[in-house]
């Protein structure tokens, strides 16, 4: 056998390798939520033109704002606005519109499911796991059956018009009908961030809505948070969680503490204090997991099948990195280096995944060119949330406090921190008209059927 060496290869060879450019390195981004879809947006700022090609895998076509869900469901922000299109925003990614049924880093291979047609497989030389996460539940009899999460556009868009759509079928019974009592409930079971705006938000909601049902009064409409803890918002202080009940109680929004759903079989939620509400709208906002396509990899999880990471972003195998595999957001355990997290790790927020995807874009990038990589490290400086309109909570150090300054402060973060000009544009503008012309009370149920006029009255063959 003969070894080549630049002495031994003919100057044609040489002035090949000099002319002939690298090949441009193939990167692959699992799950274009907050993580991928940041992580590729800021691929494209950073990569120069033929050092490497993006691909975007995601059953879904936009990236969603969770935070703004809650206005969302309450109708102060039209749905459409708080979703950022992949293909309008991400002018340089390949985008893939298909689930992950497999990878196989050891041969750099993942196996990506098309609906409605054969899978494909993908090779890269790089890869970014960034899946997500999907919504915790517990095997109650019932909840699965009956309740609704607070986690995508399409859950909030359902909420909202249920609620609307309760409200006018509930108009319309005698007040003694038990069903337009079940009508006008609403439980909510979780309460953290996302369970309290919620249940704040469409409280707010509710209340403005009977400006238009004079059938129906104010102390008809039952709103119950269900926490197994002893306490709300663990983000915040104990004193500003204990304004925020006082506050949501004097809305008749009532809060049950250190209290668990024992059922929810047929829409009938039976509480571990013994009391029973019925009602159509169970929404449950009481933790996330990370997403299931994780265990089809053959990358190391945690107990609660998370990827492993190291605070650079890198997979690891116990002390060992393995090359060419990053993972960020709510699918990964990333190790808090503020010593604020749970565990040791980063807790799973919108906050974390969006920083720790800009790092991982430019960590990827210096991997490539053979630079120093760096570690992610970020402490929360405090904490915002909206309660309805005109009324938020915050919490800077030990500040803390609820009222009109605090829900300014949530709005101007959230706008601020929507993805894209464009975004912020209709996002900021719909709540300057909506200041002017009220908060959009339309809802229209019919979407999810949407071909049952044609078919009510299409003519059939034979008729």
């Amino acid at each position: 056998m003969t070894v080549e060496t630049s002495k031994s290869r003919t100057p044609k060879a040489v002035l090949k390798q000099v002319l002939e450019p690298a090949k441009p390195k193939k990167i692959l981004i699992i799950g274009g939520g907050y993580a991928g879809f940041y992580t590729a947006w800021k691929l494209e700022k950073l990569l120069k033109k033929g050092e490497a090609e993006v691909t975007l895998v995601d059953p879904l076509p936009y990236m969603t704002y969770q935070p703004f869900l809650p206005e969302v469901a309450a109708g102060s922000i039209e749905a459409r606005h708080v979703v950022v299109s992949h293909r309008q925003h991400l002018k340089k990614t390949k985008l893939v519109s298909g689930r992950m049924t497999q990878v196989t880093h050891k041969s750099k291979k993942a196996t990506i499911a098309i609906e409605g047609d054969k899978s494909i497989t993908l090779s890269y030389d790089q890869i970014i796991m960034t899946a997500g996460a999907v919504t915790r539940t517990f095997p109650i009899d019932g909840i699965a059956e009956q309740a609704i999460g607070m986690k995508t556009i399409e859950e909030a868009v359902e909420v909202r018009n249920r609620l609307f759509g309760n409200f006018e079928r509930a108009a319309a019974l005698p007040k003694s009908s038990p069903l337009r009592k079940r009508l006008l409930t609403l439980i909510v079971v979780g309460g953290g961030f996302a369970g309290i705006e919620a249940f704040a938000e469409l409280r707010s909601t509710a209340t403005a809505l009977l400006r238009y049902y004079p059938e129906i009064s104010f102390d008809e409409v039952n709103f119950h948070l269900i926490e197994a803890m002893g306490r709300i918002m663990p983000e915040v202080s104990e004193k500003t969680a204990q304004k925020v009940i006082e506050n949501l109680n004097k809305r008749a929004g009532y809060i049950h503490l250190n209290t668990q759903v024992v059922s929810a079989k047929d829409g009938k939620v039976k509480l571990s204090t013994g009391e029973v509400f019925e009602s159509d709208i169970i929404i449950w906002t009481a933790g996330v997991a990370a997403a299931p396509v994780a265990k089809n990899c053959d990358f190391p999880l945690d107990a609660r099948h998370r990827i492993l990471a190291n605070a650079k972003l890198q997979i690891v195998e116990g002390d060992k990195v393995i090359k060419n595999a990053w993972t960020a957001g709510d699918v990964s355990a990333v190790p808090d280096l503020s010593g604020g997290g749970v565990g040791g790790y980063c807790v799973p927020n919108a906050q974390h995944a969006v920083r720790q995807a800009k790092l991982l874009a430019k960590n990827v990038v210096a991997s490539i060119r053979g630079e120093e990589i760096r570690e992610y490290k970020w402490t929360t400086i405090g904490a915002v949330a909206g309660l309805g309109i005109g009324i938020g909570a915050i919490k800077v150090g030990k500040f803390g406090m609820i009222g009109f300054f605090p829900w300014l402060a949530h709005r101007g973060y959230h706008g601020l921190a929507m993805p894209t000009w464009e975004r912020k544009i209709r996002v900021i503008s719909g709540w300057v008209w909506n200041a002017v012309l009220g908060r959009d009370l339309v809802a229209i149920e019919a979407t999810k059927t949407p071909r049952l006029f044609f078919e009510t009255w299409a003519t059939k063959p034979g008729k």
